[in-house]
């Protein structure tokens, strides 16, 4: 690139190519010698080698690895500069700077374009439709998460009616009439065996409860027994007898 069209378009421009490819490759070795001297340093504590015998060894080690690493990226760097140089920082063959009356010209046209009030309209006429885009869009992706959680229900119901009409269509209209009615009956034994148990209990309670009343009455008149007892208290106790 020494001595070219495009080197002596670039220093016109105050710019320097191979400055900056000079700096990218001075960054990249520092940064890979800061990362080998942390790896050494992690090493060594893990390692536990500070101050024995194997901290030379471990030094080695590290150091190996770094300059085949550092051989592997010198070469790439090394291509990577020569494609910068020949691709990146030539010029177009027949490309020439504007004059300086161009380039003012040119500038002039851009601060009144900037400058111009159409032109800011127009930006804020273009602002105020991307916003009201925005809202629509959000507006209609709304819509369209309630569609899609609609029609998740909807199959989802659609999946329990078929369900249910397979589980109709497998049974005959005989058979379910027939398990109707053997419900119906067992559902009848089973009302008849607790109305029983009910009238059982009922009736063993009122016999307990006269038995216990006739215990009570004895035991308050066991000198006087029924022919010595008088008329009032024995209304009174066949009244209380027929409360039970």
């Amino acid at each position: 690139m020494e001595g070219s069209e495009s080197e002596a378009i670039f220093d016109s421009l105050n710019l320097n190519p191979q400055l900056f490819i000079n700096e990218t490759l001075n960054t990249v070795d520092d940064l890979l010698e800061d990362a080998f001297d942390f790896y050494l340093q992690e090493a060594s504590k893990l390692l536990k080698t500070e101050g024995t015998d194997r901290s030379q060894d471990l030094i080695k080690g590290v150091n190996y690895v770094r300059n085949l690493v550092q051989s592997s990226l010198d070469k790439r760097l090394a291509m990577w500069e020569k494609y910068c140089l020949r691709h990146c920082f030539t010029v177009p063959e027949g490309f020439s700077l504007p004059k300086n009356d161009e380039l003012s010209g040119s500038c002039s046209m851009v601060q009144d374009a900037l400058s111009d009030p159409n032109v800011d309209a127009e930006l804020d006429s273009l602002r105020d439709k991307l916003t009201l885009v925005g809202a629509e869009s959000e507006k209609f992706n709304r819509e369209l998460k309630e569609l899609e959680r609609q029609s998740a229900s909807s199959g989802h119901c659609a999946g329990l009616i078929n369900e249910a009409l397979q589980l109709y269509e497998g049974a005959s209209a005989h058979d379910m009439f027939q398990e109707m009615i053997q419900t119906a009956t067992e559902l009848r034994v089973k009302m008849q065996k607790l109305k029983t148990r009910q009238a059982e209990k009922t009736e063993h309670a009122r016999a307990e409860r006269i038995y216990i009343s006739l215990t009570d009455y004895f035991n308050l008149n066991q000198k006087k027994g029924l022919s010595n007892a008088k008329l009032d208290d024995l209304e009174e106790f066949l009244a209380e007898l027929k409360k039970m």
